[in-house]
């Protein structure tokens, strides 16, 4: 009997050791799975860019829950994940604030990027708490739109016929979404138009049609502006000129000064004497406008053999 009861006082004393096992590993695992919850969740604020230094961007106690009056003694560090550290915490009244402005193009340079985020973590001490934070930085209409070149060159042969298209260079936008580049504009012009095109990306770039056929004899160059609008409120713009350079075609024929010559001569004139002086002019330039005198077929071989050109 005594070994039985004490067996049974042995088991009893384990079975406690059991329990009390069990109840450490459980509060362990709830203290873990409450960190964990504090440290997996995401806290977002979303701010304009170029937020000048000192702006408030929100109060981190509050936002938290936490208590200002023992945030000075919990001793409350902030890591930003960026190259700079952009925001800093009052750590008397847990407002976060600008500390450098941002420039939401620097820090997500890519055209593809729709949202751009600044990452920072917060740690506080007694007790260890940490909690995560995303800051998205929002485009605002700060940039202008800009051509590659302040001057586009085009030449264009008087030949062309109506219809005909031109690629013109692109203006860029660092800024994304409605603040991007929206419509081209061109001057007034009789002759020239353009046609949006939209790219594969979603840029927008402008085609130059030619709307009735160029005379370069008329008018040897066109100087036109090409202006990009973005769509932000208000709409920024740039311009580029675009001079075009109008080529000769052979299109105009030699004229003389007059339709007809009608000429006195005494029928003992020297050999050699100059019967009049032929001028005839063309209109076009260059090797089109180079002029070469000779008879036509019609003119009888006697008048060849009697004058000389």
């Amino acid at each position: 009997k005594e070994r039985k009861a004490g067996g049974q006082t042995a088991c009893a004393k384990g079975s406690e050791i059991h329990r009390s096992q069990f109840w450490r590993y459980v509060t362990s695992l709830m203290f873990f799975f409450a960190m964990l919850d504090t440290s997996s969740s995401v806290t977002h604020y979303s701010i304009p860019e170029e937020m000048e230094e000192g702006s408030v961007v929100a109060n981190l106690a509050s936002d938290l829950g936490l208590d200002v009056k023992t945030l000075s003694r919990r001793k409350m560090r902030l890591d930003i994940i960026s190259n700079k550290k952009y925001l800093d915490v009052n750590k008397e009244t847990g407002e976060l604030y600008i500390l450098e402005n941002m420039d939401r193009e620097y820090l997500c340079s890519s055209k593809t990027a729709t949202t751009c985020f600044i990452k920072m973590e917060v740690t506080f001490e007694n007790p260890v708490r940490i909690f995560n934070f995303e800051i998205e930085i929002v485009d605002i209409n700060d940039n202008a739109p800009q051509f590659r070149r302040d001057t586009i060159h085009l030449d264009i042969s008087e030949s062309t016929a109506a219809g005909e298209r031109f690629s013109l260079s692109n203006a860029v936008d660092p800024d994304i979404g409605s603040n991007s580049i929206k419509t081209y504009y061109l001057s007034e012009s009789e002759h020239f138009d353009i046609e949006i095109q939209t790219g594969r990306d979603g840029s927008k770039f402008a085609d130059l049609i030619l709307k009735m056929p160029l005379d370069r004899e008329k008018q040897a160059s066109h100087n036109l502006i090409l202006t990009a609008v973005d769509g932000g409120v208000p709409a920024r713009s740039g311009t580029a000129s675009i001079i075009v350079r109008v080529l000769d075609t052979n299109d105009n024929a030699p004229q003389f000064d007059k339709d007809s010559y009608t000429i006195n001569l005494t029928e003992n004139a020297p050999v050699g004497s100059l019967v009049v002086k032929l001028n005839a002019t063309d209109k076009d330039e260059g090797f089109n406008s180079d002029i070469i005198y000779s008879y036509s077929l019609y003119t009888s071989e006697k008048t060849q053999q009697t004058f000389s050109l």
